[in-house]
Order: structure tokens, then C-alpha cells, then sequence
């Protein structure tokens, strides 16, 4: 298990050094990066599967912490699951406005006066006017983006302690359990011994009495 362990955790370092490769690469170098990260993320949620399957072949006293390890392993990919989506959903943005500016470019006005330097004018202003409205448009998604992430995470980051504390308090109450055991055990110990002193004081006084009236 501990082999299979840390070559998922390699994987996941391995996810976050080509997601900063991300924001230095051309686009259809980006589409290649993020192919290559979902496969990986793919890879190591299976590998997070066999992980689940081989805890019950560890040792019940390391069981837990092998198994917060684990859980953080999922929860590292689930975020990085999010964030890939959202260098997806940026990249197809880039992608569309450089083709609508392209289109806008290529796009063949009609003279609507007489002076050519109004036409000029007019197309600069209707791209200037295009490219502020699709850097609003990207700044709104970005922040929508950037706030459905930081929700997952924190709804994420809930459900796993969650699991841990429900596993804090299994621990707490099998801890209780043995103390109880323990107490009890004690108690009957002191029982058993007032008892086998009782019995060894009955034995000894009618012993006693036998002697005295028989043999004396």
C-alpha cells in the first residue's frame, strides 16, 4: 500500500507542476497539458480506489491514519479536478474572443461617408468597444469561476473533516469502551479476592474448631 501511496502522491505533485506550465504555453500547447493532466487525475483516482480496498489489509492500529492520508489524496484531486475545468472553460474563452476580434477585423464595412477617416474611426472605436466588453465578460467569469471553486473547496474541505471527526469520536468511543472493560475487569479482581480471603478465614476457623474438639 505504501508504495502504491506515494506513487499517487507523485502523480498529484506531478498534476501541480503542469498546471503552472499552463499560463506560459500557447493554446494548442494547453490543449495537450490539459489532456495529459486529465489522464493523470484519471490515473490517480484509481489508484485512490485500490487504496480504499487495501486499508482493510492494514494493521487496524495504523488503519486511521492511513486512512486520513488517503482521504486527503481525494481531496487533493477533487480541487484539482475543479481548477482544470476552469483553465478549460479560460482557454475556450481566449479561443472565442480571438475569433470574434478576428472576424471583426476581416469583416468588409461599407462606406457611409464621404471621408474615409470617419470609417477608420468608426471600426476603431467598434473594436476598442469589443475588446472592453469581452475583458468585462472575462473578469465576471473569472470571479464566478474563482467563487464556485473556493465553494466546492470549502464544501469539500467540510464533508473531510466530517469523516474525521466521525472517525475521532468511533476512536473516543472504542477508547471508552476499554476503559469500561478495564473497570469492570478491576472490579471483579477485588471481588474474587475478598472472596478467596473470606473462604481462607471460613476453612481456617472450622479447622480450628475440629482441633479443639477432637484432639483436645
Amino acid at each position: 500500500m505504501e508504495s502504491l501511496y506515494h506513487q499517487t502522491n507523485n502523480t498529484v505533485k506531478e498534476i501541480e507542476h503542469a498546471f503552472q506550465r499552463l499560463g506560459q504555453i500557447s493554446t494548442q500547447e494547453a490543449l495537450d497539458v490539459e489532456n495529459s493532466i486529465q489522464l493523470k487525475i484519471t490515473q490517480a483516482n484509481s489508484n485512490c480506489d485500490r487504496l480504499d480496498v487495501l486499508l482493510f489489509k492494514v494493521p487496524p492500529s495504523q488503519r486511521q491514519s492511513s486512512k486520513l492520508r488517503v482521504d486527503q489524496l481525494k481531496y487533493d484531486l477533487r480541487h484539482l479536478q475543479t481548477s482544470l475545468q476552469h483553465a478549460k472553460d479560460r482557454r475556450q474563452r481566449r479561443e472565442q474572443e480571438i475569433s470574434e476580434r478576428e472576424q471583426l477585423l476581416n469583416h468588409r464595412f461599407s462606406a457611409n461617408s464621404t471621408q474615409p477617416e470617419e470609417t477608420c474611426l468608426q471600426l476603431d472605436y467598434d473594436l476598442q468597444h469589443h475588446t472592453q466588453l469581452g475583458s468585462a465578460h472575462r473578469g465576471v467569469d473569472d470571479m464566478i469561476s474563482s467563487g464556485s471553486g473556493i465553494l466546492e473547496s470549502l464544501i469539500s474541505q467540510r464533508m473531510t473533516l466530517g469523516g474525521a471527526h466521525k472517525r475521532i469520536q468511533a476512536i473516543g468511543s472504542t477508547l471508552g469502551l476499554s476503559n469500561h472493560t478495564m473497570k469492570l475487569i478491576e472490579r471483579r479482581l477485588v471481588e474474587d479476592r475478598k472472596i478467596f480471603l473470606g473462604g481462607m478465614l471460613v476453612t481456617l476457623l472450622i479447622i480450628g474448631l475440629i482441633i479443639y474438639f477432637l484432639v483436645l
